[in-house]
């Protein structure tokens, strides 16, 4: 069994990373940029590594301070989370060649997949469905011109890097050629590969992902889907498991699928195969993710297992301790993603230091989050306060359910989703399970949540004296002492003659 992990990552993943390893007796190392000295993540591991300034590029992107970092500390593991460096094979091969266990499927296996137009290629040749479409490496406006009269409009503009960047919907000859320099451009910044290529555009497509995993014994199954379709920009907002469209048959093929997927390149790992699926049944590959997904606690919660430890005994050679045969779904779960970021302002990110934030708890509810209160957000990571997931015996209980959590969520500091969240788990469509691609668009006048009224002076000041009695609520501070308001009743520092002295610790 592995012994130490560094892990390369922060935020909500590092964390949930750190409790699995906790649960595993697998000692913990993390790294930290100069802003995250005191972050959650660095504050739960059993040790911690300054990497860097605040730019990824000089910290949490930068090879060798991470397996530097690894090495001093005696770390035999890596486990890279999602983002940052988690499909990037050359640091994958870094971890390997340092002698160092890779926690994540095979440096070929990123390789292929990360590039979308041998992704696709790859997927053809082993019978996995494909949507339209045209792939060239040269920059010729022309045959993309030609092509996409053939596909027939609307058509997509994709990066060959993948992900949500670079994607451009056509639905006009004329605006083609706009749609490709910009995609192109795009590319370029995010993926450093100007490449691009077109794909059929589905009209009120379902975005439907097949967990899979494999083990290094020839073993590969899939752990069912997740339904991801409510997305602004490309980017998801709510998750769930099972998805509303997937009849029985459907899911056993979209599985099928998928494991073929994994297959034809030999996968190892957690990974996860998207498809985009029309109203009709239809259903072609998408990508490939050759990572652990933000997503993956609905499938936890759906099939009772833990995908990090998963990981961790893959990685260290043991075979998967279950067949196809013996997993089922159970039950019905939803992760919605709440971040600090402003969505009457077009779903700009937000700052800001967290003055209070109590997530909710209870029996269904499950939040991974990297930030407790007192953390800042700031302008350099991801702007994700917490995922909070729901589990119930059906879909209208999950709906419910999460209702209730965002409800019962409090967060004073900055502007959040979270009015929004409610808005969208509560549209009478989003409840009938009549959800898209498009469907945030559709019915963003519906989704946005009323002006923010600014806070009243109370709650500030409820806030402040909590903060100055340790976390305490007025009350119950006053409900600890006989005699509200008597110096000698407060151990708040006073002191005969001197002003009081707080030692915060």
């Amino acid at each position: 069994m592995l012994r130490k992990c560094l892990i390369a990552n922060r935020g909500e993943i590092a964390v949930r990373i750190l409790r699995a390893c906790r649960e595993l007796g697998v000692r913990t190392v993390a790294v930290y940029s100069e802003v995250d000295a005191n972050a959650r993540h660095v504050r739960l591991a059993d040790e911690a590594v300054a990497v860097g300034g605040a730019a990824p590029s000089e910290s949490y992107l930068n090879v060798d301070r991470l397996i530097a970092a690894a090495l001093a500390t005696g770390c035999d593991c890596v486990h890279p989370g999602y983002g940052f460096l988690s499909e990037v094979e050359t640091f994958a091969e870094a971890v390997i060649a340092a002698g160092l266990v890779w926690i994540g499927p095979p440096p070929d296996a990123i390789r292929r997949m990360g590039v979308k137009t041998e992704a696709r290629a790859l997927m053809e040749r082993a019978g996995v469905p494909l949507a339209p479409g045209f792939q060239s490496d040269a920059a010729d406006d022309a045959a993309f011109l030609t092509a996409a009269g053939q596909i027939g409009y609307p058509v997509m503009v994709k990066a060959a890097g993948g992900g949500g960047k670079g994607i451009r919907v056509v639905y006009d000859p004329a605006a083609l050629p706009e749609s490709l320099a910009a995609a192109r451009r795009e590319a370029l910044h995010a993926f450093g590969d100007p490449r691009v290529y077109l794909e059929k555009f589905i009209e009120r497509a379902r975005h439907i992902e097949i967990q899979v995993f494999g083990d290094s014994h020839g073993n590969i199954v899939h752990l069912f889907e997740r339904e991801c379709s409510a997305q602004r920009r490309h980017q998801k907002v709510i998750e769930e498991s099972p998805s509303p469209l997937l009849t029985p048959e459907l899911r056993a093929n979209m599985g099928a699928a998928a494991v073929e997927a994994a297959c034809a390149v030999g996968y190892v790992n957690a990974g996860t195969v998207e498809f985009i699926a029309a109203a009709s049944g239809e259903y072609y590959f998408l990508e490939m993710n050759t990572r652990l997904q933000v997503e993956h606690p609905v499938t936890e919660l759906v099939t009772g297992l833990d995908l990090v430890k998963l990981q961790f005994a893959v990685a260290a050679g043991e075979a998967l301790p279950f067949t196809q045969a013996d997993l089922t779904q159970r039950g019905h779960a939803i992760e919605a993603r709440l971040y600090a970021e402003d969505p009457r302002a077009g779903f700009l990110p937000a700052t800001g230091v967290l003055l209070r934030f109590l997530p909710p708890a209870g029996l269904g509810v499950r939040v991974d989050s990297g930030v407790e209160s007192g953390d800042a957000i700031t302008i350099h990571y991801d702007p994700m306060i917490a995922k909070i997931i729901v589990h119930d015996s059906t879909r209208a209980g999950a709906i419910r359910r999460l209702d209730a959590a965002l409800r019962e969520t409090t967060l004073i500091g900055t502007t959040t989703n979270l009015g929004f969240l409610r808005a969208l788990v509560n549209h009478p469509a989003f409840a009938a399970g009549e959800i898209d691609t498009n469907f945030i668009e559709r019915h963003l006048d519906d989704l946005l949540p009323a002006d923010d009224l600014p806070l009243p002076d109370g709650a500030l000041i409820a806030v402040a004296l909590a903060d100055l009695n340790g976390g305490q609520s007025a009350e119950s501070v006053q409900a600890a002492n006989t005699a509200p308001g008597d110096p000698w009743a407060l151990a708040d520092g006073f002191r005969l003659g001197q002003g009081a002295l707080r030692i915060d610790r």
